[in-house]
């Protein structure tokens, strides 16, 4: 039986053995390749090229700066191989000028890793021209390697600023910012380079490649390349210089619009700033003349500037007039100069008062007290709800990142954000654009291309994407009998230009019919002591009214807007119409106005 016994364990023995050596040599070898495989592959993905961004001709407003980068061999950074480090160091800055050893040495003792094998890039960019003649030299160098790199530029510096937007240093810790962005080191912080980033920065590729266990590459096995888009925008840049130079160094915003698409083919936030200053890091000096300038550069004033309509608002109002039933086109109301509510007095513009004054007139001549009184007859809860219809108190739907809604007031919204009643004098406010009521210009627009045509449409300057036409879709808004009063309400903005007592007939000379309104909107109240209104003159600058003056045109052929805001320029029309006129006059040598 022992005998037996030791039979049978040695036999199972050497069959354990032989199993798993099988199972070693055999069965596992699959597995083991694979990782083999792993190990012997190095993957390295290829960052793409950013899209360019194009005015409607296809000049560039945004592109890419082509140069190089230069990295320095990893695991450097031991005190054995300290002196190699400071070597190659000492090579780069005799040989590139205005490079800083110690800035180079800290920055790459703070990107080296010994776990990496990538060469550590210490030149995010250095241009071709600085380059090229120390290339062949620098190139032979083992422990650099010299990589075509790109750098973002805006060929126009300042112009269009707020809407072209620019790319800055992406932060790899922040998960915010993602793949692609990590792998260029940059991504769009403001405008367009923002809100389309996703399609500018485009998708990174990959290389394969077969390497040695000293990463010394063998071959290449596979390569996906990295794609992108150009961005077209709807913006002439023709146009848009001529703009700028027309606005004259003024603050505020300029909005010119097609009535009928939403395309906006000019449009500036003023004043502007020189966007490649930002693509690799603005200095403090810098940062802080822009960010204490009152004028606000910063400010993208198209979408982020709130400003009280003024008398811009009253056709809206006057809109609300008729919806409701209780005043009609004939009403009329007696305008003494000023109206006593609750032992307050609310003044119109005219010291003396219009006199009798039905709705056209109020209109075209822009009369407060017939606001006033027919806003106490209609009551809030009716001129609100029919505002917010026309655009305002929320977002217009625009490319640009971060759009402001404004606010439309009203008994509800009041007890919402305050908590307190509404009382009858906010009433009267409200029905000229002023108190609670915020506004930014391209609500204006919109607004004003909305009463021109009957349709809503969504402003926006993005025209294609990688050769692609973006459509929007326009909206119907109105009801049948806010449609029949739409004619009557653009027969009092054309009266606004046409009529010798209209507010904006003085200002307006233009070979193009225009149909329009102004406003004023105040800065700082009134004293109630105060028994001459002082004017815009007399005030301290920053007191000053801003100056509010949009417009659409031809009249019987409505094709575009143009928005003017002057900050703190008093009258609308004194301030604007000039500025009107030149655009509407440059449209029709454009060819873009067909009479």
């Amino acid at each position: 039986m022992r005998i037996k016994f030791l039979l049978v364990g040695f036999i199972a023995f050497w069959l354990i053995l032989l199993v798993r050596i099988y199972y070693i040599s055999i069965k596992s070898n699959t597995y083991y390749e694979e990782i083999a495989k792993q190990n012997a592959v190095k993957v390295d993905d290829l960052s793409p090229f950013r899209g360019s961004i194009l005015d409607v001709n296809g000049k560039p407003l945004s592109v890419n700066k082509l140069g190089f980068s230069i990295g320095i061999k990893p695991q450097l950074s031991s005190s054995k191989k300290r002196k190699i480090l400071d070597k190659e160091i000492d090579i780069l800055v005799k040989n590139i000028e205005g490079l800083d050893a110690k800035k180079i040495k800290k920055l790459y003792l703070k990107r080296d890793s010994p776990y990496s094998h990538s060469f550590v890039k210490v030149i995010d960019f250095i241009s071709y021209d600085d380059l090229i003649k120390k290339f062949s030299k620098l190139s032979l160098r083992e422990n650099l390697k010299i990589t075509v790199s790109s750098k973002r530029y805006y060929p126009y510096q300042d112009l269009a600023s707020h809407i072209i937007g620019y790319v800055g240093k992406a932060n790899i810790n922040d998960e915010r910012d993602n793949e692609v962005a990590k792998l260029t080191g940059f991504i769009g912080k403001t405008g367009i380079e923002k809100y389309y980033n996703s399609v500018l920065e485009g998708i990174k590729g990959v290389k394969r490649t077969k390497v040695t266990a000293f990463n010394e590459e063998i071959e290449e096995i596979d390569k996906t390349l990295p794609v992108s888009s150009d961005i077209k925008l709807s913006i002439d840049l023709k146009l848009q210089r001529y703009v700028e130079k027309v606005f004259e160094n003024k603050s505020g915003a300029v909005i010119v619009m097609d009535v009928n698409s939403g395309k906006i083919l000019a449009a500036g936030s003023f004043p502007e700033y020189d966007l490649n200053q930002f693509v690799t890091g603005v200095s403090t000096k810098k940062w802080k003349e822009l960010s204490n300038d009152f004028n606000h550069p910063f400010t993208n004033k198209l979408i982020n500037g709130l400003y009280p309509p003024g008398s811009v608002i009253k056709m809206g109002i006057a809109l609300s007039f008729l919806d409701s039933g209780l005043i009609t086109k004939r009403t009329t109301y007696y305008d003494t100069g000023t109206l006593e509510l609750g032992g307050r007095n609310f003044r119109c513009w005219k010291k003396r008062g219009h006199g009798k004054t039905d709705m056209l007139k109020a209109i075209r001549e822009s009369c407060d007290d017939y606001f006033y009184k027919g806003s106490l007859k209609v009551g809030i809860d009716r001129i609100s709800p029919l505002q917010y219809e026309l655009g305002f108190g929320h977002k217009t739907g625009v490319d640009l990142p971060n759009e402001f809604v404004g606010s439309v007031p009203g008994r509800l919204w009041k007890m919402q954000k305050y908590n307190k009643p509404w009382y009858q004098g906010e009433t009267l406010i409200t029905s000229i654009g002023q108190g609670y009521f915020l506004v930014t210009p391209l609500q204006v627009a919109r607004y004003t291309a909305l009463l021109a045509t009957g349709m809503a449409v969504t402003p926006h300057f993005v025209q294609s994407i990688g050769g692609k036409d973006v459509s929007y879709e326009k909206e119907d808004i109105f009801t049948d009998k806010q449609k029949r009063n739409l004619p009557f309400i653009r027969k009092a903005m054309r009266e606004v230009i046409s009529n010798p007592k209209g507010t904006g007939h003085r200002y307006i000379k233009s070979k193009v019919d225009i149909a329009g309104k102004t406003g004023t909107a105040q800065v700082v109240g009134i004293p109630q002591g105060e028994k001459k209104r002082m004017k815009e003159s007399e005030l301290d600058y920053y007191h000053r009214s801003h100056a509010w003056f949009t417009t659409y045109g031809p009249y019987k052929n409505p094709q575009y807007v143009v928005t003017v805001l002057v900050e703190h320029g008093g009258h609308g029309g004194s301030a604007a119409g000039k500025v009107i006129s030149k655009i509407y006059d440059k449209l029709l040598e454009m060819k873009y106005i067909k009479k």
